[in-house]
């Protein structure tokens, strides 16, 4: 099986938009992910950590992927993370994303319970096999307690013809070329990390799983190309600009922190889904001091 094309490039990690008494904006979701694919990004991710999916019931989640595959309508894949506290569930929402139209699955361990390889190789198997999509493997240690090593990672491969690509996410960029040395081109790599987009780029990575693409997506899309097409150095000065945004995708409030940066440029809301709450006092100040300094220096004022 060739793997999907969709996996090159920037695809959003899309976040969640609420309202203020907590319901989900359909009507924005729309218009976001539309002008997200206006930018030159290649596809749409929900249901991630930043689209604040353990705070959505299953059916939020269907309403969700529904809405952005009539949005789309066929422009772009939308590829779900599929995460549930149980492998059952799990599977469900994975077939159930099918039968909707989305065209690629990101496929994440489950919430909350983190075992041994045996146990969440299984898990993710199952999930893998649920359906005949294309799938991305989410490698997250630090967010799921789970790490898919190398080896492992190799050892899904072979077993799962329709994993194409992985999310690697562990914040050790050598695992672009360990994963490389096992698997040669076998699967896509793609960055998760927004602030190590250029060096996951330089090690092999052909796509980026991107949150500050929320409120900058023309930017990001350049960084990457710049990346992609010239290397480091002629990345170099727009990534000097755009890090300290990129930064605030790495830290445990980076949904509330997306999200502001989002509202700050017109390009949201900072409502957040309880138990999350939006940012207040020295914290908001200095998230705010960062945005205002981006948008100051913006390169193209």
């Amino acid at each position: 099986m060739s793997n999907a094309s969709f996996w090159r490039g920037v695809i959003p990690a899309i976040t969640t938009p609420f309202r203020a008494d907590g319901a989900i904006d359909h009507a924005f979701l729309a218009e976001h992910a539309r002008t997200l694919i206006d930018a030159g990004c290649v596809g749409i991710v929900p249901l991630g950590s930043l689209g604040e999916a353990a705070t959505l019931s299953f059916e939020d989640k269907l309403a969700i992927l529904r809405t952005l595959v009539q949005a789309l309508d066929g422009r772009a894949p939308v590829i779900p993370g599929i995460a549930a506290l149980s492998t059952d569930e799990a599977v469900r929402l994975a077939r159930e994303a099918a039968a909707i139209g989305c065209a690629g699955l990101m496929v994440l361990p489950p919430y909350v319970y983190s075992s041994d390889w045996r146990e969440m190789k299984a898990h993710v198997r199952a999930v893998i096999e649920a359906t005949p999509l294309p799938c991305m493997l989410y490698n997250n240690p630090i967010a799921y307690k789970t790490d898919f090593v190398p080896e492992q990672i190799a050892e899904l491969a072979a077993e799962l013809p329709n994993l194409q690509a992985v999310k690697e996410s562990s914040t050790d960029v050598r695992r672009f070329a360990a994963i490389r040395s096992l698997l040669g081109e076998r699967l896509d790599l793609l960055v998760g990390m927004d602030d190590a987009v250029v060096e996951g780029v330089a090690m092999g990575a052909t796509g980026w799983i991107a949150g500050l693409v929320n409120a900058y997506p023309k930017e990001s899309v350049q960084l990457f190309e710049l990346a992609r097409d010239g290397g480091a150095r002629a990345a170099a000065d727009l990534y000097a600009w755009f890090l300290p945004l990129l930064r605030l995708d790495t830290v445990p409030k980076f949904v509330q922190l997306i999200k502001l940066v989002q509202e700050r440029v017109g390009l949201g809301s900072e409502h957040v889904r309880a138990p999350r709450m939006v940012l207040v006092g020295a914290e908001r100040d200095a998230a705010l001091a960062v945005i205002e300094r981006a948008i100051a220096a913006h390169p193209g004022r």
